[in-house]
C-alpha cells in the first residue's frame, strides 16, 4: 500500500539585528513585530539557514550540518531547536498534500514587508550576508534595481501601503483593490461579512482565483531578497 507523504517547508520570520551590551560585547537578536528575541548560537545558525529560503527538513539538516562544524557543541537536537524557534514565532512551517499547498500553508498567515521601503532593513540584511560569508560583490546585489513581474509589482504596491499577510494580499487582488492606504479602505476590502478574521482568511482564500499567482509572487520576491516576513 502506498502512503502519500505530506510536503513540509520551513522559512525564517523577522530580521536579524546585532546589539551591543554595556561592556561593548555584541550579540544577535531577531526582530519580530518590533519585539527583540534573543537567540543562542545554534538558534541563530538555524534561523540563518532558513532566511530567504524555503527548505524541507532534510535540506535544513544538510545546510545546518555545513555550519555545525564551526559551532560549539549543540545543547539540543536540530529538531528540538526547530520546534523551539517555531513556538517562539521566529520561523514558520507549512504542511500540505502538495508542494504548493505546503507553500501556501507556510505563507498564508505571514505578513509581507518590502525591503525596498526600508534602508535600515536593507543595511541590516546586507550586514548579515557579509557575516554569513557571502562575498561583497554578491551581497551588494541586494541594492540593485529589481524588476518585478506584474503580480510581484502588485504585491509590492499593496504592501507599501499597509502591513498585509499573503492571504490579505490575495483578498485585495480578488477585489481588484489598489488603494488600501487607510484603515477604513483596507477594512472595506478585507471584511465583507460578519465572520471573516485575520485567522480565518487563509482558509477563506483556499478557492480564490488569485491564490496561486499571488502566493507565487510573494514566494519569488522573498527568494530574491526583496521582502521579509513578519507577524502581528
Amino acid at each position: 500500500m502506498n502512503i502519500k507523504k505530506e510536503s513540509t517547508y520551513y522559512t525564517a520570520v523577522g530580521h536579524f539585528h546585532r546589539k551591543t551590551d554595556a561592556d561593548g560585547r555584541t550579540y544577535p537578536v531577531i526582530l519580530v513585530n518590533q519585539e527583540e528575541h534573543m537567540v543562542d548560537i545554534q538558534e541563530m545558525a538555524v534561523w540563518t539557514v532558513l532566511n530567504w529560503r524555503f527548505l524541507r527538513l532534510e535540506q535544513v539538516e544538510m545546510k545546518y550540518s555545513q555550519l555545525a562544524g564551526d559551532l560549539p557543541p549543540a545543547r539540543r537536537t536540530l529538531e528540538t531547536c526547530l520546534n523551539r524557534l517555531e513556538v517562539r514565532g521566529l520561523i514558520a512551517r507549512g504542511v500540505g498534500d502538495t508542494d504548493f499547498e505546503a507553500l501556501y500553508d507556510l505563507l498564508g498567515g505571514l505578513y509581507v514587508v518590502p525591503l525596498s521601503e526600508s534602508l535600515p532593513l536593507k543595511l541590516t540584511a546586507f550586514g548579515k550576508l557579509l557575516l554569513d560569508g557571502v562575498p561583497f560583490s554578491k551581497a551588494r546585489e541586494l541594492f540593485r534595481k529589481d524588476r518585478p513581474s506584474e503580480r510581484e509589482a502588485q504585491v509590492l504596491a499593496l504592501s507599501r501601503q499597509a502591513l498585509l499577510s499573503t492571504a490579505e494580499l490575495i483578498k485585495c487582488a480578488e477585489a481588484g483593490a489598489t488603494d488600501v492606504s487607510t484603515d477604513e479602505k483596507l477594512m472595506d476590502v478585507l471584511i465583507d461579512n460578519d465572520y471573516t478574521t485575520s485567522d480565518s482568511l487563509p482558509f477563506e482564500m483556499l478557492d480564490a482565483k488569485q491564490r496561486t499567482p499571488i502566493t507565487m509572487a510573494v514566494a519569488n520576491l522573498y527568494l530574491r531578497k526583496q521582502i521579509i516576513f513578519d507577524r502581528v
